[in-house]
């Protein structure tokens, strides 16, 4: 049980501290990865992006991942019987919101390079894996040197379906019983947009000592 994410982040960082020399990237993922994904990179030392992708759902079942959308790239698994119409729609529509989440969160700040780079995907958790899994597939494009997925807690569905297809899944808990993510967390409130932007500002103007002794501040 952690008593908030910026506590489950700590955790995280300590299985992630191997990579703090590697060049890598944090990629976190909105809203709920950013607290974590902020506590990992302070204690990695490592710069944080955010991964603004969303998946595209099925149309009779929209919390089935066919494929995922980002802000210059689209990725669609093979099913049949999807009207092209929808695909384009949904595209478009998810595209649409990506590019306000953009503006909202990093004005224009350019997007972190992952070429040659170990990137890190970081969420508060992961229940089906379909959120990171439907990503995964664009991020190589820009190809990675490695591809890690990083959370405080999983289901061992999740672990098994994302550790065949990354280098490595990292988690500080993967529960035999598991009913959802929020159940591992004393406070698991929605996080709200004031609160990315004020992780995002913590990011660009702390130094890694004074930052380490911010989120100290925020676990009490």
């Amino acid at each position: 049980m952690f008593k908030n994410r910026i506590e489950a982040g700590i955790s995280l960082a300590g299985k992630l501290e191997k990579y703090s020399t590697t060049g890598g990237v944090v990629l976190a993922i909105p809203r709920g990865g950013v607290p974590v994904g902020f506590a990992v990179a302070i204690r990695t030392g490592l710069p944080m992006d955010l991964l603004l992708t969303k998946k595209i759902g099925h149309p009779n079942n929209r919390e089935f991942a066919i494929g995922a959308v980002s802000l210059t790239d689209s990725f669609l698994l093979p099913y049949d019987g999807i009207p092209s119409a929808y695909i384009k729609a949904e595209t478009e529509s998810i595209r649409k919101r990506l590019k306000e989440m953009q503006v909202k969160f990093m004005g224009d700040a350019e997007p972190l390079s992952l070429t040659n780079k170990t990137v890190i995907i970081v969420d508060d958790g992961a229940a089906t894996g379909n959120t990171i899994l439907s990503s995964i597939n664009m991020i190589r494009k820009q190809e990675p040197e490695r591809i890690v997925v990083a959370v405080p807690v999983a289901s061992r569905s999740a672990a098994g379906k994302l550790s065949r297809i990354v280098d490595e899944f990292i988690s500080v808990l993967i529960p035999d019983e598991f009913d959802g993510v929020g159940e591992f967390y004393e406070d698991f409130h929605p996080v709200t947009d004031e609160e990315v932007r004020h992780y995002l500002r913590l990011l660009e103007a702390a130094t890694r000592p004074e930052s380490c002794e911010l989120i100290s501040n925020h676990t009490r």
